[in-house]
């Protein structure tokens, strides 16, 4: 679905119409939390969530994390949901036989640094990828899951838009109560310049700081014209990211979060841009989703996690079982 603009603009008419409903929200997610009984693994589990419904970055902020375990001798394995796919898994994801239909755009991305399960049943699917020599989980999203013991938890936040509103789903963007979450986290990842005050929040608890960085094959649209299109979270936020690269924006289109594109809208956008002498370029979160025949004619532009203090996320990770060396061959 989009998201709704009034989540991140003050309290309005929309969200006290809709408080109630963000109550019971609440309600039924803390109860869910309270009769929970965590299942653990084995291996350490390190889960990359956040507050908010949407897109935070924390695909690569858990990309950066699972090469950070790599660099440590450290087999770690992916685990995601798999959202807007529709294996139930437990799965492996085997991106020359799965698609977006099947596993969903992130397990894709992941699955391009890690092996990488996609499971509903989060335990299940921990449980399968230690069964294959995983000698640690690293969780994309699943924060709020329930069912499997994590030993460390970011919180990731995106710095300009913060929290939104303040507000539980459907009167605001946010998944629980922002002291409950943080009580349970082990450290809050603000991503870009914290504009909203988000570190204040954090109390004693540790803050990494990182920002989206574009690959190097992003300087070569710099004076070229394009046409960009994304179905990400935030799509405004690739599209300044463009700009600041020295790309002429002339056409841009938004979709929705994990937007399932067809091959006729696809069509449409490259005689679009083939009109306006432009490049088609989106992110490399939706090239994946793109029909296969069409995705070698759009540009995509990856990013990456550049930490502002590289040390601080040695330190989250220093951990007596994450020393690498006796935790599998890598896969």
């Amino acid at each position: 679905m989009r998201t709704p603009a009034f989540w991140y603009r003050p309290p309005g008419a929309a969200a006290a119409a809709l408080a109630p409903l963000g109550a019971l929200y609440g309600l039924i997610g803390r109860r869910r939390l309270a009769a929970s009984a965590p299942r653990r693994v084995g291996v350490p589990v390190i889960c990359v969530g956040n507050l908010v419904a949407g897109g935070a970055g924390k695909t690569p902020v858990g990309l950066a994390i699972l090469a950070a375990l790599r660099a440590r001798g450290v087999n770690a394995h992916a685990l995601t949901r798999g959202h807007g796919g529709r294996e139930a898994g437990p799965l492996r994801v085997d991106p020359t036989r799965h698609g977006a239909a099947d596993v969903g755009d992130e397990a894709l991305l992941l699955a391009e640094s890690a092996p990488c399960w996609v499971a509903r049943d989060r335990a299940a699917g921990a449980e399968a990828a230690v069964a294959a020599g995983a000698g640690a989980i690293v969780m994309d999203d699943g924060f709020q899951n329930p069912g499997l013991l994590k030993d460390r938890s970011l919180v990731v936040v995106d710095g300009a838009v913060g929290f939104g509103n303040g507000r539980l789903i459907p009167a605001g963007p946010l998944r629980e109560r922002i002291a409950d979450g943080l009580r349970r986290a082990s450290a809050l990842v603000i991503v870009g310049p914290d504009q909203t005050g988000v570190a204040a929040l954090a109390g004693g608890l540790p803050v990494l700081r990182a920002r989206l960085a574009p690959d190097e094959s992003g300087l070569a649209l710099a004076g070229r014209r394009v046409l960009a299109f994304a179905g990400i979270g935030r799509p405004e936020k690739f599209f300044a990211t463009l700009e600041s690269l020295g790309a002429a924006v002339v056409a841009r289109r938004s979709f929705a979060d994990h937007h399932p594109y067809q091959a006729a809208e696809i069509q449409a956008l490259l005689d679009q841009a083939a009109a306006l002498d432009a490049l088609p370029v989106t992110t490399a979160k939706d090239a994946v989703r793109l029909p296969a025949d069409l995705r070698a004619r759009v540009a995509a532009l990856p990013v990456a996690i550049v930490w502002d203090v590289p040390a601080d996320l040695d330190r989250l990770l220093d951990h007596p079982s994450l020393k690498g060396g006796s935790h599998g061959e890598a896969a």
